[in-house]
C-alpha cells in the first residue's frame, strides 16, 4: 500500500490509451525520416537488463542507493523521493509511457510526459561540447548534451554526454559517472511502430557497453500527454503523514 500511494504522491500514473485498432504490425508503410506525433508505450518501467556489469567502482556507487524496491518509501534514497529532475537517461528508461516528437529543420524536440520535460536534439551537424565541466567549458547538464543524426531513412540516432552525475540512472539506483556516453536508436519500423533501444557506454561505472532497454512504441493521434508532476509539498506531505509512520525501520527486509 505505501508504495502505490508513493506513486499517486509522485505523479498521476494512468497509462495512455494506445491507438484504436493498433496491432503489432500495421499495414501502412513508415513515412521517410519522420518521428512527429505523440507515442505511447506499454509500461512505467523500461529498464531491461537486471544485472548491469559493474565495476568496482560502479559496485561501491551502487551499493549506497536504496531503492523502492528493495527499501521502503521512508528508507529509500531515490532522488525522486524529494521531487529532483529524472535526469537523463533515466526519462527514457523510467516512467517512459508518453513522448511526443516534434522536428524542426535543426533540431528535434522530445517532450516526455512524466514531469513534463523537453530534450533539445540538434540535427545541425554540431558537435557536443568536449570540454564539459572543465575549466572555461559548460557544466554538465541533468540532461546532457544531445545530438542526432539519421541512419538510413527510418532509424534516428541520439549521441547525448556531458550528464550530470547526480540522478540515479535508473529506478534501480544503477551508478554513473562523468564518463556516461548514450546511445538511443528510434527505428520506425512502421507508420505506427516505433522501436526504440538504449545503449550505456560509461568505462568508469561499467565493465562494458550494455543495452539498457528496449521499448516498442505505438502512435496514437488523438493522445494527450498528461500532466505528470511529482510535487515537492505532496510528497513531503505523502512523507509525514504516511511513507516515514509506515515503517519506521525503513527496510520491507530485502537487505
Amino acid at each position: 500500500m505505501a508504495l502505490a500511494l508513493s506513486s499517486a504522491a509522485l505523479a498521476q500514473t494512468a497509462r495512455p490509451a494506445q491507438p484504436a485498432g493498433a496491432t503489432a504490425k500495421s499495414a501502412a508503410p513508415a513515412p521517410v525520416r519522420d518521428l512527429n506525433g505523440v507515442w505511447g508505450a506499454p509500461a512505467p518501467d523500461a529498464r531491461l537488463n537486471p544485472t548491469a556489469p559493474l565495476t568496482p567502482f560502479g559496485k561501491a556507487e551502487f551499493a549506497t542507493h536504496k531503492n523502492d524496491q528493495a527499501y521502503s518509501v521512508a528508507a529509500s534514497n531515490d532522488p525522486l523521493k524529494t521531487c529532483d529532475p529524472q535526469g537523463f537517461p533515466r526519462n527514457v528508461l523510467n516512467e517512459i509511457r508518453g513522448i511526443e516528437f516534434e522536428q524542426l529543420p535543426n533540431k528535434m524536440l522530445e517532450l516526455l510526459q512524466y514531469q513534463r520535460t523537453w530534450r533539445e536534439i540538434w540535427t545541425d551537424g554540431r558537435k557536443p561540447p568536449a570540454n564539459i565541466g572543465a575549466e572555461g567549458g559548460p557544466d554538465p547538464r541533468w540532461y546532457g548534451f544531445s545530438v542526432g543524426k539519421w541512419d538510413g531513412d527510418f532509424t534516428f540516432v541520439v549521441d547525448t554526454s556531458g550528464t550530470d552525475e547526480t540522478p540515479w540512472l535508473d529506478r534501480a539506483g544503477d551508478p554513473r559517472s562523468a564518463d556516461l556516453k548514450v546511445e538511443e536508436r528510434y527505428t520506425r519500423s512502421d507508420h505506427d511502430t516505433l522501436e526504440m533501444t538504449v545503449t550505456i557506454d560509461d568505462p568508469k561505472a561499467y565493465t562494458m557497453p550494455y543495452q539498457a532497454t528496449k521499448v516498442i512504441y505505438k502512435w496514437n493521434p488523438v493522445q494527450e500527454l498528461e500532466e505528470q508532476l511529482c510535487v515537492p509539498s505532496v510528497m513531503a506531505n505523502y512523507l509525514s503523514l504516511i511513507g516515514n509512520p509506515a515503517d519506521p525501520a525503513g527496510s520491507h527486509g530485502d537487505k
